[in-house]
């Protein structure tokens, strides 16, 4: 069972990493006709033909292919939880050589590189147990220069939702073309700090066009997305009309005394894919 589960983790890597989300894609095609100056129109020509290239060739869309991250829910009733870490770092050092996949785990303190993705805390896996038998895998390599745009902010709570829009939107426009645009943004807010930083990059999973469940939270997205693709960020930051493609809200109840933002962009590559076995033990990579 471990053995299979590890074969379709290695699968769904090499397709993060090698092809982008059907909604993606989708957004970038529409992202492209939307542009008439040359600049921005041959930013987005190339980007979709490095989809095009990797696709066909099964080769990565970008040479980064990013840390190792993985969202995993497990149920309660599923069988063989302490194998999971070990399987999914197995298929993380089965990827690097196969597919192959840039080395990116390397020790701060010695500068020394695992060469194989592997090493202290890495391959990144964020846990949570859930109801039922089942076990599913996200899988998000998360590419360097996107994640060093990351930002949190301990906003002072009277400044409100004005100022986490004011946040985000400043950080966006300082952010140029350094994150790989027309990124998609993640945003957490409330939690600790560290509770909003992990927070807004789950709000990545859901899939692009895909609106948060609750009304409020629904609006606010789709509010921050029109106005930042009114900042003429554009593509690779060279101006234009599609700074973003999507923006994804996650939210926790907060301390009254702080209230942290959490930005956290992708790029337009958002390598991600997701990994199902079911109950009788059946595996399936789903894009």
């Amino acid at each position: 069972m471990n053995g299979e589960l590890e074969d379709e983790l290695v699968e769904g890597i090499r397709k993060a990493v090698t092809s982008v989300t059907p909604g993606t894609k989708q957004r970038l095609n529409e992202a492209k006709e939307k542009e008439e100056k040359d600049g921005p129109k041959v930013q987005m020509e190339a980007i979709l033909e490095n989809i095009e290239v990797g696709e066909k060739e099964s080769r990565p869309i970008c040479q980064d292919t990013g840390t190792p991250t993985f969202f995993v829910k497990v149920g309660y009733d599923y069988g063989d939880k302490e194998k999971i870490k070990d399987t999914i770092t197995k298929a993380v050092r089965r990827a690097t050589e196969e597919v192959p996949l840039r080395p990116n785990a390397v020790d701060p303190i010695s500068d020394e590189n695992s060469d194989d993705n592997t090493g202290r805390f890495i391959p990144a896996i964020h846990w949570e147990l859930v109801e039922g038998d089942e076990l599913e895998i996200h899988v998000m390599p998360k590419g360097g220069g996107s994640e060093n745009m990351s930002k949190l902010v301990m906003m002072t709570p009277g400044r409100g939702l004005k100022g986490v829009k004011e946040t985000v939107l400043e950080h966006v426009a300082e952010m140029e073309g350094k994150a790989c645009a027309p990124t998609i943004i993640g945003i957490g807010l409330g939690g600790g700090a560290d509770l909003a930083l992990e927070l807004a990059k789950k709000a990545h999973l859901r899939p692009i066009g895909e609106r948060h469940p609750e009304e409020r939270i629904a609006e606010l997205e789709e509010e921050l997305l029109d106005k930042i693709n009114q900042l003429g960020v554009g593509p690779m930051g060279v101006g234009g009309e599609t700074t973003s493609l999507d923006v994804k809200i996650e939210y926790a109840h907060r301390h009254p005394a702080s209230y942290p933002v959490a930005i956290v962009p992708q790029c337009w590559a958002n390598r991600q894919t997701k990994v199902v076995q079911n109950a009788q033990g059946n595996v399936e990579v789903i894009e």
